[in-house]
């Protein structure tokens, strides 16, 4: 066979086989894009209900995917280094998801902060003679979002319908914390064993008040454990920025070789178990 004839060949079962990778990248891309797509949308839907804000997911989809690729050229341009570029990638990835953790673990935070006065609130207007969805109803007048957000859901159930019991269900699952299932059990206890409502809501916001005091201190003695978190967990890379700008061909090393990549891998899993040690060591369960 004739050397050109086959060179040719060659050729053409490259260009045929690159090809079928392009179209299976493409294709796997697309797919894997449309399965992140739908569950993106199906959880910040969810979520975004959560929080009583009714969002289009698409919208937020879009965005997130908008500022992912914007985020991720941006870095590369500055910095020259698609490694910084991968890692912003990454990071905007799961920004939506932190986020939402830390919005929900205030809210939740918030709503049991606003419980123990909510309680006395329905307690004093039981005392006064009014049942006790007008109590509710008097709550959700006169407090603030997420707890005013809660109760106003729970009556809208009850004028639907929905059994008592089933409502401090929902109430239950919605706003998952432990102080949430100790009135959820106390109103239940209260209404099936005829007790005096009035009165057990009164003793279950002072236990909650007081189990939210000791929480609060231990927050204060720990606030120093958090801030040396953090200190360990910033420290080693402020100080590769400032040896980057001090000796860039040393450092040029540690961003553009194997060995290099490797060493930044091993610094972030150390630098994330640091954090992690020190956070659960300074986390205590009242």
């Amino acid at each position: 066979m004739p050397t050109d004839t086959l060179m040719i060949l060659v050729v053409i079962v490259i260009a045929v086989a690159a090809s079928l990778l392009g179209w299976f990248a493409i294709e796997t891309g697309t797919t894997t894009l449309q399965r992140y797509r739908a569950t993106f949308t199906e959880r910040a839907k969810f979520q975004a209900e959560e929080f009583f804000l009714f969002i289009d997911p698409r919208k937020l989809f879009a965005a997130n995917m908008a500022l992912m690729l914007i985020g991720s050229l941006v870095i590369w341009l500055i910095s020259n280094s698609w490694i910084l570029a991968l890692i912003c990638l990454v990071s905007l990835l799961m920004a939506p998801r932190l986020i939402y953790q830390w919005m929900r673990k205030r809210r939740l935070q918030k709503f049991e902060e606003q419980l123990p006065d909510a309680l006395m609130m329905l307690s004093g207007g039981m005392r006064a003679g009014v049942g006790l969805s007008s109590a509710i109803q008097q709550l959700v007048q006169e407090t603030q979002p997420p707890i005013s957000q809660e109760f106003s859901l729970l009556q809208r159930e009850q004028r639907l319908g929905v059994t008592l019991e089933q409502s401090l269900a929902n109430l239950g699952r919605r706003v998952p914390t432990a102080t949430t299932a100790l009135v959820v059990s106390a109103m239940r206890i209260s209404s099936e064993a005829g007790g005096s409502l009035a009165e057990t809501l009164e003793r279950t916001a002072q236990t909650i008040r007081s189990s939210l005091q000791m929480e609060g201190k231990i927050r204060a003695l720990t606030a120093q454990g958090k801030m040396q978190a953090w200190v360990v967990g910033l420290l080693p890379i402020l100080l590769m920025l400032i040896l980057n700008n001090m000796e860039p061909e040393a450092m040029g090393m540690l961003w553009h070789t194997p060995i290099g990549w490797a060493t930044l891998c091993a610094i972030a899993f150390f630098e994330c178990m640091g954090v992690y040690v020190i956070r659960k060591i300074i986390a205590i369960d009242v």
